[in-house]
């Protein structure tokens, strides 16, 4: 069965480029038919790893409004890959609302489900000012598709996600959708002179883990960090058994 992983949050800076990358070098860690593709019309960060070869689609024309031709591209796409292909497609936050739109009024998710295609949509919460936008957008996202999985990665980089003095796990939002949600993804806070530092790095640099990890022009102590993060969150992927 293909897999079609879209990032999705109407707020944006929160991570979700972030969360694209690791997909991708989750797929490409376990020898997977991999297809990349970058839809944000303003930060192309997909694009620019050379790890993935992404194909760059343009679903928004110059009004803001969803290109057809680009979102029937996308489609193409998919419906004429190979079994079992992974396709992890990040998109803008401007593109949030119309895209959603789109799908609903096109009843896309029904059409590529009954094409053998399962959907499973990824959402970032994230702490501090974004955490009360972030958990709209998610809630707009779970309520809209309740026939999809979506994955919610918590981004503790600006604070953390604990949503009126109770953890997620506790929220409204969580309680009414937890037979929705497939997993929970956490992306924690790490020492900033260290960890945070190093993983920066590598994030400007659009490389990858396995690249960065293998680069003996960074220090032993970098590299053996990012090997720790890396390792964290390729369980967590892992656990979610996509």
């Amino acid at each position: 069965m293909k897999q079609l992983h879209m990032t999705l949050q109407g707020k944006g800076g929160v991570g979700k480029s972030l969360v694209a990358a690791f997909l991708a070098q989750h797929f490409q860690s376990c020898a997977q038919k991999l297809v990349c593709i970058d839809t944000d019309p303003v930060n192309a960060t997909l694009l620019g790893y050379d790890a993935f070869e992404t194909i760059r689609l343009d679903l928004l024309d110059e009004n803001d409004n969803v290109n057809a031709r680009g979102f029937d591209e996308l489609i193409e796409i998919v419906m004429s890959a190979e079994d079992d292909t992974k396709f992890v497609v990040d998109n803008g936050a401007s593109s949030f609302i119309p895209l959603m739109c789109w799908m609903v009024e096109n009843d896309v998710v029904h059409f590529l489900q009954e094409a053998d295609v399962e959907i499973i949509l990824h959402s970032v919460i994230t702490g501090g000012q974004a955490l009360v936008d972030t958990m709209k957008g998610l809630d707009n996202l779970l309520k809209n598709f309740p026939q999809c999985a979506v994955v919610v990665w918590k981004n503790d980089f600006y604070g953390t996600t604990d949503y009126k003095g109770k953890s997620f796990e506790e929220s409204t939002i969580f309680l009414n959708h937890q037979d929705h949600i497939q997993a929970l993804i956490s992306i924690p806070l790490r020492r900033k002179e260290t960890f945070e530092f190093d993983l920066n790095q590598i994030l400007e640099k659009k490389v990858t883990f396995f690249q960065a990890i293998n680069d003996s022009t960074l220090n032993i102590m970098a590299r053996q960090r990012l090997r720790m993060i890396w390792r964290d969150l390729n369980a967590q992927i892992t656990a979610a058994n996509f």
